[in-house]
C-alpha cells in the first residue's frame, strides 16, 4: 500500500511499560516525530522482550527472533525501507513493512510490534495515517505527563489479538541500584528476557533519578 509523505506521519519508540494487572501485557508507546501525540499499542510479552532488550542495548547470548530475521536480510542483501501501520479496526492496528535489495521492492503484511522490533534494528522510519492518529492517539505535554526515563502513563488500546491492558508498577522500584544491576545480570545470564526488560526498565529510571539529584 503506497502513501504520499503528504498523508503520512512519523512515529517514533517512546516507551514501554509492564503491566501486573493483565500478565505478559505490555503497553508501547509511538510518539509523533515533532508533535504532541502518543500511539499506545498493547503488546506480547515475547515482542516486548525484544523491543525492550534494543531500546537498553542489551545484548542477548544468543540471537533473538527479530535479530535473527535482521541478520538473515543482510547477509542476501535485502534491506527494510520502511514500516507503514496502514489500519486500526476492532481495536487491532494492522502494518506493512516494505524490502528492497536494490532491484526489486517488496510490502509484506507484519504484525506491529514485529514490524517496529526488526525497524528498531535496522534504523528503517515508522509511518502512520493522520486519521489513525486522531483514532487511536492522546495528546500529551511532555514535561507534564512524562515520567523519569520519557515512558508515559496511557489509556489501553486493543494489542493484535484484541486484548487490552492496564499499568502498574512493579515491586522491583524498592530495589536498590546495585540489586538491580545484579538482578538484571543474572535474567539474562538465564535468558529470561522478560524478566531482564522490567528490571532494565527500572534500572534506567532509578539512574536518571539519581543524576537529576547529584
Amino acid at each position: 500500500m503506497s502513501e504520499n509523505d503528504e498523508n503520512r506521519v512519523r512515529l517514533k519508540v517512546m516507551g514501554l511499560s509492564y503491566s501486573q494487572i493483565q500478565s505478559g501485557a505490555y503497553a508501547l508507546i509511538l510518539a509523533q516525530v515533532g508533535g504532541p501525540m502518543r500511539i499506545p499499542v498493547v503488546i506480547g510479552a515475547a515482542e516486548a522482550q525484544s523491543i525492550a532488550m534494543k531500546m537498553e542495548n542489551i545484548t542477548p547470548p544468543r540471537p533473538m527472533t527479530h535479530d535473527l530475521f535482521v541478520s538473515f536480510a543482510h547477509a542476501f542483501g535485502v534491506k527494510l525501507t520502511e514500516v507503514f501501520i496502514y489500519k486500526f479496526e476492532d481495536g487491532i492496528f494492522s502494518s506493512e513493512i516494505t524490502f528492497s535489495d536494490g532491484d526489486r521492492t517488496v510490502t509484506i503484511d507484519s504484525r506491529t510490534s514485529d514490524a517496529i522490533a526488526i525497524a528498531m534494528r535496522t534504523g528503517a522510519p515508522i509511518y502512520t495515517t493522520p486519521d489513525i492518529l486522531e483514532a487511536t492517539g492522546f495528546e500529551m505535554e511532555i514535561a507534564d505527563e512524562t515520567t523519569d526515563d520519557g515512558d508515559v502513563e496511557a489509556p489501553a488500546f486493543g494489542d493484535e489479538d484484541g486484548h487490552s491492558g492496564s499499568h502498574s508498577e512493579p515491586k522491583l522500584e524498592n530495589y536498590a541500584i546495585e540489586e538491580l544491576e545484579k538482578t538484571l545480570a543474572r535474567h539474562i545470564e538465564r535468558e529470561e528476557y522478560e524478566e531482564a526488560a522490567r528490571v532494565a526498565e527500572i534500572l534506567k529510571r532509578k539512574r536518571a533519578k539519581d543524576t537529576d539529584q547529584a
